[in-house]
């Protein structure tokens, strides 16, 4: 699993003109991939390390203060760019695969007390969020 962690003071996802997601921060906005050999053990280590991981305002993490995480859905880091202009996705699970591993990341999240937003998966999304710092960090489980 791949995760891209933006500490953020809003974020928000829209989806057909209405807002499905949205956090008030401190707090964090992350994007999660899927690849296909991720495993439901991998989604519960992802989901602490998120929890717990120390980079909000004064090193503290999302449990330190019961921040709330939106969590989104993003295939497209699994893409690859190093050959020619156009991404290949073959490293990226197939929405059968993906979808259960991210909504396991989530009730992971949820079951260590986190509040979680979500945006809806295969959905064309729009993300707005403010980054605070900014502060961005890539996670690969």
């Amino acid at each position: 699993m791949r995760a891209v962690a933006q500490r953020v003071s809003e974020a928000k996802v829209v989806v057909d003109g209405r807002t499905v997601g949205a956090v008030q921060g401190p707090g964090l906005c992350v994007l999660v991939g899927v690849t296909h050999d991720d495993t439901p053990e991998k989604a519960a280590a992802l989901a602490r390390k998120l929890w717990t991981l120390r980079i909000l305002p004064d090193e503290r993490s999302c449990s330190d203060i019961a921040a709330p995480l939106l969590v989104i859905s993003q295939f497209t880091l699994y893409g690859d760019a190093r050959k020619g202009r156009r991404p290949t996705w073959n490293a990226a699970a197939p929405g059968q695969i993906a979808e259960p591993l991210v909504d396991e990341v989530v009730a992971q999240l949820r079951a260590l007390g986190a509040t979680v937003e979500t945006g809806v998966f295969g959905a064309d999304m729009q993300v707005s969020l403010t980054n605070d710092g900014p502060f961005t960090v890539v996670l690969e489980l």
